[in-house]
């Protein structure tokens, strides 16, 4: 469906990819443009099962036109499932190939409308609309729901292509460098992009992969959700790599909706209420909780919650922890349970919450003093957004990058864990738990910093505002 649009208005069209942690800061990156620039026409694309994560956008811009469409079948997703969350383990990268599956019928809606788009904004898994636009004769602009770090790295990858010496379990731990980008460790081959990794040449769903990263490369911009205080020599970085000025800056994006609380339809359902949550922490003093959380992806082994539970009983600290529930795709009773009896022991001074949990107004909450994360790019600025310190435990994509800028360049997060097979020591845990909570912690004191920079960034004639500004500037200038 879409409405009309007034010809002669400047049309972007905001093309998503299918997965939580990518969709949410692009449709925040839509309410920022559709508030700030009423007169621009805005469609953006949907398949059936994700409409539903439009809707507090939509509810605030009514003005916004959505574009829904089939999704395309392929045959490793299983029928029904429309977005990464619900995807079998080891299967992301097909959601690639089935995502292109839409060439076809955008180009016949672009053909079909009277006013079409002058400029594509869309994910940076969705490179394959670089060619729809140089075949539609306008613009696509690449949205990066990674840092500038973290994408550095990838565009390096995909840019240089660097193989293992020993393509065997031996060369899991080879070691691969980036001098080009600074202050850039190095890291084993384990902990690269698995979507780099997985790369056989040839094959028809790896070259689709490999060509959205090079169509990133050769498209008219990048709007990156960071912002200058926080990355500035890796967002100086890119624009050297790319070769243009064109890379905006514009983060953190939108972090929630009017509702201080925050939509719980933004991901999913939940056994706890919001406001059951806030109010259980009004109970506790300030900084006085660890929050625990993983993402929209990641469901733990049972011998990780395990350790994890037996971690956070031992520490004797309060915590908040949401555990994500398994779905269909995962072993049953394998994966995602919390220990007999555990809420009963904790009921005093633990809440476990099954399903989503409204992250940004917990992260904002004076009780939360620590944060136990994987390292995702959002919640990494949820927490700095919180002022929360972090302990990091990353798993996989962009985490091991994401960890680094944590640790070792921002030193506002500790390492606790790494890997997504690791069983974490439960002794280890309580430690780290009951340290992180303490007082004038320097940690804490850093991120404060970095708090107080993203306001700044955000305010009127800050730096992400000016970018902002830039980018719909140049947005306004497109035509045919």
């Amino acid at each position: 469906m879409s409405g009309s649009t007034t010809a002669g208005a400047t049309h972007i069209l905001v093309f998503p990819f299918p997965a939580l942690g990518h969709m949410i800061p692009l449709l925040d990156f839509t309410h920022q443009i559709a508030s700030q620039t009423p007169d621009l026409t805005i469609t953006i694309l949907a398949t059936p099962k994700n409409l539903s994560l439009l809707s507090p956008l939509l509810s605030a811009h009514p003005s916004i036109h959505t574009l829904l469409l089939p999704f395309p079948p392929h045959p490793a997703i299983p029928d029904g499932v429309e977005n990464v969350k619900d995807l079998p383990p080891g299967t992301y990268r097909f959601m690639f190939s089935a995502m292109a599956g839409l060439r076809e019928p955008l180009t016949q809606w672009f053909r079909d409308h009277p006013s079409p788009p002058t400029a594509i904004i869309s994910d940076m898994f969705l490179g394959w609309t670089y060619n729809l636009s140089v075949d539609l004769g306008i613009r696509r602009i690449t949205f990066s729901p990674s840092g500038a770090y973290a994408l550095a790295l990838m565009q390096s990858l995909w840019r240089d292509m660097p193989k293992r010496r020993h393509p065997d379990p031996d060369g899991q731990n080879e070691v691969f460098s980036f001098p080009e980008i600074a202050n850039c460790p190095k890291y084993p081959w384990w902990k690269l992009s698995a979507l780099y990794r997985s790369y056989v040449e040839g094959d028809p769903e790896s070259e689709i992969v490999r060509n959205s990263f090079l169509g990133n490369r050769a498209s008219s911009g990048l709007i990156v959700n960071s912002f200058s205080e926080l990355e500035s020599v890796y967002v100086d970085h890119l624009k050297k790599d790319l070769g243009h000025d064109r890379v905006w800056a514009v983060g953190p994006a939108r972090l929630q909706s009017d509702n201080p609380t925050g939509p719980t339809e933004r991901g999913g359902s939940s056994s706890v209420s919001a406001n059951h949550i806030l109010s259980w922490l009004d109970k506790c003093g300030d900084r006085k909780v660890v929050y625990v959380c993983f993402g929209s992806e990641v469901v733990l082994r049972n011998d990780q919650m395990e350790e994890l539970a037996k971690g956070l009983e031992t520490s004797g600290v309060h915590f908040v922890w949401s555990v994500k529930r398994p779905n269909g795709s995962h072993v049953e009773g394998d994966c995602g349970k919390v220990p007999i009896g555990f809420e009963d022991r904790v009921t005093e001074r633990g809440l476990v919450i099954k399903g989503w949990a409204p992250q940004v107004a917990i992260m904002r909450h004076r009780a939360v003093g620590a944060f136990f994360t994987h390292c995702g790019w959002n919640s990494i600025l949820e927490a700095i957004v919180g002022g929360v310190p972090m302990l990091v435990w990353p798993m996989q994509a962009d985490q091991y990058a994401n960890a680094t800028l944590l640790v070792d360049h921002l030193e506002v997060g500790n390492k606790v864990c790494e890997g997504n097979q690791t069983i974490p020591d439960s002794a280890e845990l309580a430690r780290a738990f009951a340290e992180s909570l303490g007082e004038n912690r320097v940690e804490r004191q850093r991120i404060e910093k970095l708090r107080e920079a993203t306001i700044r960034a955000t305010r009127e004639g800050g730096s992400s505002t000016k970018n902002l500004e830039s980018l719909v500037a140049y947005l306004k200038e497109i035509t045919f």
